[in-house]
Parts: C-alpha cells; sequence; structure tokens
C-alpha cells in the first residue's frame, strides 16, 4: 500500500517536472548593453614615460649598487620574490599567505559570493517545484454545513509548479552582474595576495635597512670614542682648551642619542613582519634580514603598456565594477516591459487516506498571466537612466584606476633609473667623506688643523655613511615596488589563482548576452 501510494506521489512529481522542463524553453532575447572589455589604452609606442629610458641603471660599488637592465616585454615570474634570492624571505611570504588573517578574508568573501552567485541561479534560473502532503481533522458546523455537518478527516497531496519565463532577459542580466560580482572578488583576492606579499617584501628591506643604519651607526660611534679618548688626553696636559673637549663629548652623545630611535624603528618593523605572517609579535620564527642577505635581481621584467590592463588586479577588479553596471542597464530595462508566469499544481484529496491516489480525487490546474507596468510616475524611465548614470560613474572610476596604474610603473621605472645614479653619486661621496676624515685625523693628531676642521670632517663622515646605507636599501625596496606596480605576474600561476582560492564555477549564465 505504502510502495503504491509514493509511486504515484513520484509520478506526480515527474509530470510536474516535465511541465517545468517545457516552460524553462521559452527564453528570449536579453534587453540592454552587451558589455564588452575597455579598449586599451593608447600609449606612445612601448614606452610608460614621456622620454625613454636606458637599457640599464648606474651602478655602484658595494650593495645594491649593481646595474640594472629593463627587459621590455619579459614576463614576471609568479613568484617574483625568488629574484631576490633568499629563502627565509620565500619562507616567511609563504607563512603570511597561509596565515594572514586578510588573505583568510579575501578568500572567505570569495566563497561568499560565488555562493550568493549559485543561489541565484537555482531561484531564478530553474521552476520552482514543491511537494505537499498534509492530513486535516476538522469539524464543520450544523449552521454553515446542514445536513453534512460533522467531523471528519481530509487528506490532500499535491506538486505545485511555478516558473517565471526570462522573455525580455532581466534573468540573464541579473545573473550576469552576479558572475561580474564574483569575478570582481576573485580579483580581490588577487590584489590582497599582491599587496600582502609586495608588504613583507618591502618590511624586510626596511628591517635590513634600519640594522645596516644602525650597523653604520655604532661604526660612526665607535670611531668618534676613540678620537674623543685622544681628546681627553691632549686636555689632561692642557694641549687643548676644554671648548674642544665638550665638543667632541656633544658630538659623540649626539650620534649615541640616535641609536635608541633606530632600534625602536627595528622593533617596530619587527612586529610588522610577525602580524603580516599572521604571528604575533611576541611568537618566535620569523627570521632576521639583512642587506647581505639579499640580492638585487640585475634583469627587471617590464610587462608592454598594452598588457597592464590585462595584468594589474585593481583594474581588473574595476572591470568587473563596469560590467556589472553594464547588467544592471539590462535589468532596469527589462522591468519596462511585460513579466510573464507559468504555474501549476496537480494532486488530490480525500477523506480517507487510503483512497488519496484514486482517479476520482485527482485535481489539478494550469495558470498563465502576463504583467504589463502601465503607469508608475516615471519610475522605471527613472531607474534605467539613474543605471545609465551609474554605468558613466564605473566607466570614470574604470579610467582613473587605469591612470593611477599606468602613474606607478612610470614611478617606479623613474625611480630605478634615478636611484641608482643616486647611489653612485653617494658611494662617491661617502668615500670622499671618509678619506677626508682620515686624513684629518692625522693633521688634527700633528697639530696642522683646528679641531673644528676635524669636527666638521667627523659630521660630514657621518651623515654621507648614513645616506649612503639608505640609498643601498631604496633600491631593494624599487624593485620591489616595480613587481607591485605591473601586477605581480599572478597569471603566470600554473592555475591563474592562488591554490587557497581555487572556486569551482560553472559556466556563467548568460553572460555577454
Amino acid at each position: 500500500m505504502k510502495k503504491r501510494i509514493f509511486r504515484q506521489f513520484h509520478t506526480l512529481a515527474l509530470r510536474a517536472g516535465v511541465a517545468a522542463l517545457i516552460a524553462a524553453g521559452l527564453g528570449g532575447c536579453a534587453l540592454g548593453p552587451n558589455f564588452k572589455s575597455p579598449e586599451t589604452p593608447a600609449t606612445a609606442g612601448n614606452s610608460y614615460t614621456p622620454t625613454p629610458l636606458p637599457q640599464q641603471t648606474a651602478s655602484a660599488p658595494g650593495l645594491g649598487g649593481a646595474s640594472q637592465q629593463f627587459a621590455f616585454g619579459q614576463e614576471i615570474p609568479a613568484q617574483w620574490w625568488t629574484l631576490f634570492r633568499s629563502p627565509a624571505l620565500d619562507q616567511l611570504i609563504r607563512s603570511a599567505l597561509e596565515q594572514n588573517p586578510n588573505m583568510a578574508a579575501a578568500e572567505a568573501a570569495l566563497r561568499q559570493t560565488q555562493e550568493n552567485y549559485n543561489a541565484q541561479v537555482g531561484s531564478l534560473v530553474y521552476p520552482s517545484v514543491n511537494a505537499q502532503l498534509g492530513a486535516t481533522r476538522q469539524k464543520t458546523s450544523v449552521a454553515t454545513a446542514g445536513a453534512g455537518a460533522g467531523v471528519y478527516n481530509v487528506y490532500n497531496a499535491s506538486v505545485n509548479v511555478a516558473y517565471t519565463p526570462d522573455v525580455f532577459g532581466a534573468t540573464r542580466r541579473t545573473l550576469e552582474g552576479a558572475q561580474a560580482a564574483v569575478d570582481y572578488q576573485r580579483y580581490q583576492v588577487e590584489a590582497t595576495y599582491l599587496t600582502l606579499s609586495a608588504n613583507v617584501v618591502t618590511t624586510a628591506i626596511q628591517e635590513a635597512s634600519l640594522r645596516a643604519q644602525l650597523k653604520a651607526t655604532r661604526e660612526v660611534l665607535e670611531a668618534l670614542t676613540r678620537q674623543q679618548g685622544v681628546i681627553e688626553k691632549q686636555f689632561e696636559y692642557g694641549a687643548i682648551p676644554r671648548a674642544t673637549l665638550l665638543s667632541q663629548r656633544n658630538q659623540v652623545a649626539q650620534i649615541q642619542s640616535t641609536i635608541a630611535p633606530l632600534e625602536k624603528s627595528l622593533a617596530a618593523t619587527r612586529h610588522q613582519l610577525s602580524i603580516l605572517a599572521g604571528k604575533l609579535p611576541g611568537e618566535a620564527g620569523i627570521p632576521e634580514f639583512s642587506l647581505e642577505t639579499l640580492t638585487l635581481p640585475e634583469q627587471l621584467p617590464v610587462s608592454l603598456p598594452s598588457a597592464l590592463v590585462r595584468q594589474r588586479p585593481d583594474i581588473r577588479a574595476s572591470e568587473e565594477q563596469l560590467h556589472q553596471a553594464s547588467a544592471a542597464i539590462g535589468v532596469a530595462t527589462a522591468a519596462q516591459y511585460p513579466q510573464f508566469t507559468l504555474s501549476g499544481s496537480y494532486g488530490s484529496a480525500s477523506d480517507t487516506f487510503s483512497k488519496l491516489f484514486d482517479s476520482q480525487t485527482t485535481a489539478w490546474n494550469l495558470a498563465a498571466g502576463i504583467a504589463q507596468p502601465i503607469f508608475n510616475g516615471g519610475a522605471l524611465s527613472a531607474r534605467r537612466r539613474a543605471a545609465e548614470a551609474a554605468y558613466d560613474v564605473a566607466a570614470a572610476q574604470y579610467r582613473a584606476t587605469v591612470l593611477t596604474a599606468f602613474k606607478n610603473v612610470a614611478d617606479t621605472l623613474r625611480a630605478l633609473d634615478a636611484d641608482a645614479a643616486a647611489l653612485k653619486s653617494q658611494a662617491d661621496a661617502e668615500a670622499l667623506a671618509k678619506e677626508t676624515l682620515t686624513l684629518a685625523e692625522q693633521q688634527y693628531k700633528l697639530g696642522g688643523i683646528s679641531y673644528l676642521v676635524l669636527l666638521d670632517a667627523q659630521r660630514s663622515y657621518q651623515q654621507t655613511h648614513i645616506n649612503l646605507v639608505q640609498a643601498q636599501a631604496v633600491r631593494y625596496a624599487d624593485t620591489a615596488a616595480l613587481f607591485q606596480a605591473l601586477g605581480g605576474g599572478w597569471w603566470n600561476r600554473a592555475n591563474g589563482v592562488p591554490a587557497a582560492t581555487a572556486v569551482s564555477t560553472a559556466a556563467p549564465y548568460g553572460k555577454n548576452q
């Protein structure tokens, strides 16, 4: 008995499903503009800058002084930071990509957007089919039912189908916009990935720079302390006035006072590295970085301007926002046209459960409806014009993003060239200052120059020595900034996206139709 009931109930569902599939084929055209990616900006040749860049930068002796060559059109490796040849840096970036909460949040937001898209597909593309099985025990009054009054049972089973055919493309445009939202979030993941890896590299370089500055400051302090010892003896023998001794002590004290701020900045930089790696500042395991542990890449791949708009995650994300705005115009346009609905039900009702699926108890209905907006005070037209204005806003924002991206690359390329020349000049200045200080110390011991001349030589060397260290670190930072400005090479990964963000996505419904 039960098997027969469920077989009949299953038959009801199948019949309703067939009717739903027939209705699903009643689709039409999609109103509104078909989205096309914006044209690539026209550039003068393959240059990011008004005047051509040299083939290679200047070189200088010492750390960070290698000449760098611009390889235009060469592909950027997906893991561009490996060009610094630091295993410790590689490991730290891997840790950051796995444990950083911002990365995890971006990945979760992508999953959320994808599931929202799946939910919209399920609710808009396919007919809704609902089965209902119920039993009611009820009593009717004599006043309303007359001789038929009494207590009785009512059993009912039915399958209800409802579908809204997408005649004018409102559903397709809605899902087109939803898919664009998924793609936008995917590029947001890429932007987070790029920003995080670049921040780890630049923070590590900052740590290396601070360590080098501390080392240089301590070297200067050590030399001045030795010189102070000589001056102390000269004062004891009455060879120099007390003012000279006080000037030297003041110079030593001033240099000493710069060490604590550098140590403070170094500690803050270390804490920042811990946070980027997803760890508490007090946790162990963060490697130490120095300029000696980093290699300055000598070959710099530079993407062609025509490729930049397809590589920068922020540009691609802005394009998807433009795509969403385009789809919204189609939705607003379709709302001005008739809306069709189809519905039907098939079921049975009986006062005895055993007779619920008999042929005499069967009931069914089919219905179709159409709703045409006639007068709404111009609201629908206003919504379409608002959607068009929103598209214009997104288009302007897209162009602003592109302009900023090209400026980033141009600024970085010029910085690489200018800072290489600055390092060469700074290295020459430091060498001359050191030579001048050595000569001044010898002449002062022999009484050939005054203490003021020696003091000037000490100050000059101290400043040029610190400036040299800073100029060395800037070249590493410029290199990291270039890779970030060019998009980071994510498109050269095997699967095109970070492993943690590989989301299985069905073919977009109604995209670009």
